[in-house]
């Protein structure tokens, strides 16, 4: 089959249709103008390279020879990587839901050539089928419609476009913001919390971290051990379940039944982040170890799956193998216990839930098909209890196995990997490495960390500060998102919290200038997703609410609070304010949809607290001070080091640093909270006065080494 227009393109979605006998055209303004030449309407799909049902669509209705006929004949068509144009994505995703379609990936749009839709679905099979209409009829029906109700498809097109136009406005804050916001949300999260199994509401169950964050965040602060236990139990659930990769660790996307046992089985770089970071938190709350080491397992999995050799992050490994879904992960009952071998007296069989026939259903059969997904019923704890083990010995015992699983696994045909570099989510995964460095005391994540966050600076940002959105093969693709600006600011304001290498605080300032400029809205406030200035969409997209990924306007909120905290320059709490309030209504109206913007309101509605550590020269006690600090849990809390070597670049970025100075050849400690300010001494008790102010973090004892 001869390539068609795709063949030059880097995405790997879209390389993946690029020898298609549908005549795709890339998301271009030539595409809409042949569709205007031509007299058709626009067929628009919009998936990703990882995504199970793109491929099955791909497989049985855009490799056939019939049904790209149709779709060629009816339509220009063009194919989106909702991961290179989240824009594309979020404009037609609402025009899905304006037309109540099923709304997910891949997503099916149509539309007038001059982009207003009037048509959208999810997946199609590509013939009528189980009572869903097929691919192919509903092509020839809007064909026709095109062609003899051409009126009506107008209207209705003229309708949606209108009605996009308003879906991203939203109601502002006009007085203070709502006492009690916070407790409110958390009530509407237990609501919807699932008490049994973990997470919220029933299948498919998807991780929500930024839910648990919220959750653990108001419970450190409230004393209210029931939202510590939402979270914690979910956090326990996921970690057991089959959602998590117990052979090659790493979480799955979701769970498919609500007992997080069956997953959908691709893995994408955004969700070992965040839920790092949820994990991370958890273990300085509460001291857990076992939170402490899913973490670390996370990072080992992304080290050894998702790192480009210069440093950066891979997008996502595929949920489908050999054709299959999920084929990579499951275990055949024989294959298993032939590992473990005869000699070992713990059921491991029992232990993972293994079943001769098979714990897996087969989608089209709805029967097991012999394949096992691995899930522990039990905690190591209980299971060692129940066997009469040491704890250690267990879990030494299992790691042992463990890397004999993967080994096996490891002869199998991989899933695809997903290896273009994405700015944005790179940005959260610098942040959860940062943190985890910090937390867990490991002096990789930070190097992890920073030689990410070099190459994108390097490779991906320009010389006045514009950031290209993905990189693939030596080549940038696309400018950059206002994604892409409040991530990657993330990422490097936590970095500079763990390695207080001033050089990352100045491009955190670089970045959000930029971000200003390009993306905020003048007139009703917040960020767009795309450029204020851009015109090729039928409206131009603000995110806000919290999905899978946290919104941009929540996280730019809480680099706003921090950039404020940490230079003290005004205009950066001035327009902390500002975004705030332009969301504020919006949030008042069902906060529990909001938990991420809700922690980053939480920054902007407390009083500047600051701690910076000034010495004369050799950074003499500042890793004690440091770990003081670090012994509470304060998320609100600005912590700076100026020494001799970062003094002059400190000062330029936070002017009010150049008043600060060290005490002769003593280190001096400077104390802001609730506006006001005092100096101590290494020593002075009023450090840890200072510090009474934030529950203590419970970090008991340092895990063991997480695997190589």
């Amino acid at each position: 089959m001869d390539a068609n227009r795709l063949a030059d393109q880097l995405s790997p979605y879209l390389l993946q249709h690029a020898r298609n006998p549908v005549r795709w055209w890339p998301w271009c303004r030539e595409a809409f103008e042949a569709a205007g030449v031509q007299d058709k309407p626009v067929f628009l799909s919009i998936g990703y390279a990882t995504c199970h049902w793109c491929h099955v669509m791909e497989k049985e209705s855009f490799s056939d020879a019939d049904t790209a006929a149709i779709l060629n004949q009816a339509f220009v068509c063009i194919k989106v990587d909702r991961e290179e144009r989240p824009d594309v994505d979020a404009v037609y995703m609402a025009a899905c839901q304006v037309l109540g379609g099923n709304c997910g990936w891949p997503l099916t749009i149509v539309m007038t050539p001059d982009r207003k839709p009037f048509f959208a679905a999810t997946y199609l099979p590509r013939t009528n089928s189980f009572g869903r209409p097929g691919l192919m009829e509903i092509s020839r029906k809007i064909a026709s419609l095109w062609k003899n109700e051409r009126q009506m498809v107008v209207k209705t097109a003229d309708q949606v476009a209108k009605v996009l136009a308003g879906s991203f406005s939203f109601a502002s804050m006009t007085g203070e913001l709502e006492a009690g916001i916070f407790q409110r949300a958390c009530r509407q999260l237990e609501s919807a919390f699932d008490t049994e199994r973990g997470g919220f509401n029933g299948a498919p169950k998807f991780p929500m971290a930024h839910r648990l964050v919220f959750l653990i965040r108001q419970a450190a602060r409230a004393a209210k051990s029931n939202w510590m236990q939402m979270a914690t139990t979910s956090l326990e659930a996921m970690r057991r379940g089959g959602i998590w990769d117990h052979v090659g660790l790493g979480f799955h996307r979701y769970s498919t039944d609500a007992d997080w046992i069956l997953p959908h089985f691709e893995k994408m770089l955004y969700d070992q982040a965040l839920l790092a970071m949820a994990y991370l938190e958890a273990y300085q709350v509460t001291g857990d170890l076992q939170s402490a080491r899913t973490a670390q397992e996370i990072f080992t999995y992304v080290a050894d799956k998702l790192t480009d050799r210069g440093g950066a992050f891979f997008t996502a490994q595929d949920a489908d193998s050999q054709g299959e879904e999920g084929l990579y992960y499951l275990w055949r009952h024989r294959e298993f216990s032939d590992l473990v071998g005869t000699d070992d007296p713990v059921p491991w069989t029992g232990i993972f839930n293994l079943e001769v026939e098979g714990n897996f259903v087969d989608q089209a059969t709805g029967r097991p098909n012999g394949l096992n997904v691995l899930y522990l019923s039990k905690s190591w704890k209980q299971w060692a209890a129940q066997l009469n083990l040491d704890l250690r010995q267990l879990e030494r015992r299992w790691e042992s196995l463990r890397r004999s699983l993967y080994l096996q696994r490891e002869q199998r045909p991989a899933p695809l990997t997903d290896d273009k570099v994405l700015a944005d989510w790179n940005g959260l995964m610098i942040a959860a490495l940062a943190m985890g460095a910090r937390v867990l005391a490991e002096g990789r994540y930070r190097q992890a960390a920073a030689r990410a966050a070099d190459f994108i600076w390097t490779t991906m940002v320009s010389g006045d500060g514009q950031l290209c959105h993905a990189y693939r093969g030596g080549r940038t693709m696309g400018a950059g998102f206002s994604s892409d600006y409040a991530y990657f600011i993330a990422g490097l304001l936590e970095l500079y919290r763990t390695s207080f290498d001033a050089a990352y605080l100045d491009k955190a300032v670089v970045l959000q200038n930029v971000m200003d400029q390009r993306f905020y809205d003048p007139v009703e406030g917040g960020y767009f997703l795309a450029p204020k200035d851009s015109t090729e969409l039928p409206a131009i997209p603000k995110d806000l609410f919290d999905g899978a990924l946290p919104s941009v306007n929540g996280v730019a909120l809480a680099n706003l609070a921090r950039l404020y905290s940490l230079t003290g320059r005004p205009a950066f709490g001035e327009k902390a304010d500002l975004l705030s309030r332009a969301f504020g209504g919006e949030v008042e109206r069902q906060p529990a949809s909001f938990t991420n913007f809700l922690c980053s309101l939480e920054l902007v509605s407390k009083p500047v607290s600051r701690v910076v550590i000034v010495t004369a020269g050799a950074e003499q006690n500042v890793d004690s001070i440091l770990a003081r600090i670090d012994g509470v849990h304060a998320p609100e809390l600005a912590v700076m080091v100026k020494t001799p070597r970062n003094g002059n670049l400190l000062e330029k970025i936070a002017p009010f640093t150049a008043r600060l100075g060290p005490e002769g050849q003593q280190v001096r400690i400077y104390l802001v909270r609730d506006g006001a300010g005092r100096a101590v001494g290494p020593h002075d008790p009023g450090l840890d006065e200072f510090l009474k102010a934030w529950p203590k973090a419970h970090q008991r004892s340092k895990p063991e080494q997480d695997p190589a």
